[in-house]
């Protein structure tokens, strides 16, 4: 199966717990929402499919952006996170929004029926990219466009990093990977994003950089966050409970130094891509 190990992985613990945190993580990154949503400028009437919609905070922006005379179909691999954008969708009586369990890698969409692709985080974990962007194109309609936030470099983005690197000497050291393999950071290459997307049939592709704040809240709520969300939370899968312990003081220790008046803030560094399909 493509993309198998990525739909087990989100279909497991992972998905629970970021349907746990959905609240938190939608705040801290609201600002990267609204800035990929306001890049894709969703138009009344359009239809829009979300690729990886996760608990569907962008399905209800897209939503808002394309009306009621629009339609949204938002697509993710994640039972667990597919069940909250359910309720989300149902708790504001949406009737435009169709949601799907599905791997829009590979889904037979009906040909030429989306103005807009989008998507925010949800592209990185493809398999093979190419045959998937050129699926998602298919998708399109002529002069159809696609739009995607993805995460710039490991060190762009100390959200990731420093809670990796305060568990790392708790844990055996990871493989080396490909930095073009599945993961949040796979496209973190501008070029690579340009190959692939070209090599996949897109044109005039545009890469623009983000920077921004992400909150988490206060010290204790972001230590609990970062143990479950990221890739400490990866690391530590499979650990006994005096690892996990360690593991929270150390990262307890290194997100003090990012306390401010408004809790533990990270930068946070992404691109914001589109092209025409």
């Amino acid at each position: 199966m493509v993309n198998a190990e990525e739909i087990s992985y989100w279909n497991d613990d992972a998905g629970a717990r970021w349907a746990k945190w959905q609240e938190q993580l939608d705040a801290a990154f609201a600002p990267i929402t609204a800035a990929s949503i306001a890049a894709a400028d969703p138009r009344s009437g359009e239809a829009a499919l979300d690729v990886g919609c996760g608990c569907g905070a962008t399905v209800l922006g897209l939503a808002r952006g394309v009306g009621s005379g629009g339609r949204v179909v938002g697509v993710d691999v994640s039972q667990p996170m597919l069940a909250v954008a359910e309720s989300r969708v149902h708790a504001e009586e949406l009737t435009n929004v169709k949601l799907l369990l599905s791997d829009a890698s590979n889904h037979p969409f009906e040909p030429a029926t989306f103005d807009l692709a989008f998507s925010r985080f949800g592209v990185m974990f493809f398999e093979n990219p190419v045959d998937a962007f050129a699926n998602i194109r298919r998708a399109l309609r002529p002069q159809g466009r696609i739009a995607f936030a993805c995460w710039r470099t490991l060190g762009e983005n100390p959200w990731f990093h420093v809670p990796r690197d305060a568990v790392l000497p708790l844990v055996p050291p990871p493989p080396k990977l490909d930095p073009e393999a599945p993961g949040p950071m796979s496209f973190a290459d501008p070029d690579r994003v340009q190959r692939v997307l070209a090599n996949a049939g897109y044109r005039d592709v545009q890469l623009d950089a983000f920077d921004t704040r992400v909150s988490l809240g206060a010290p204790a709520n972001a230590v609990d966050l970062l143990l479950q969300i990221g890739p400490a939370s990866r690391l530590l899968d499979g650990t006994d409970s005096a690892t996990r312990a360690t593991a929270a003081e150390r990262i307890a220790d290194a997100v003090r130094l990012h306390e401010t008046v408004d809790g533990v803030t990270f930068g946070a560094a992404i691109w914001v891509v589109r092209a025409y399909g």
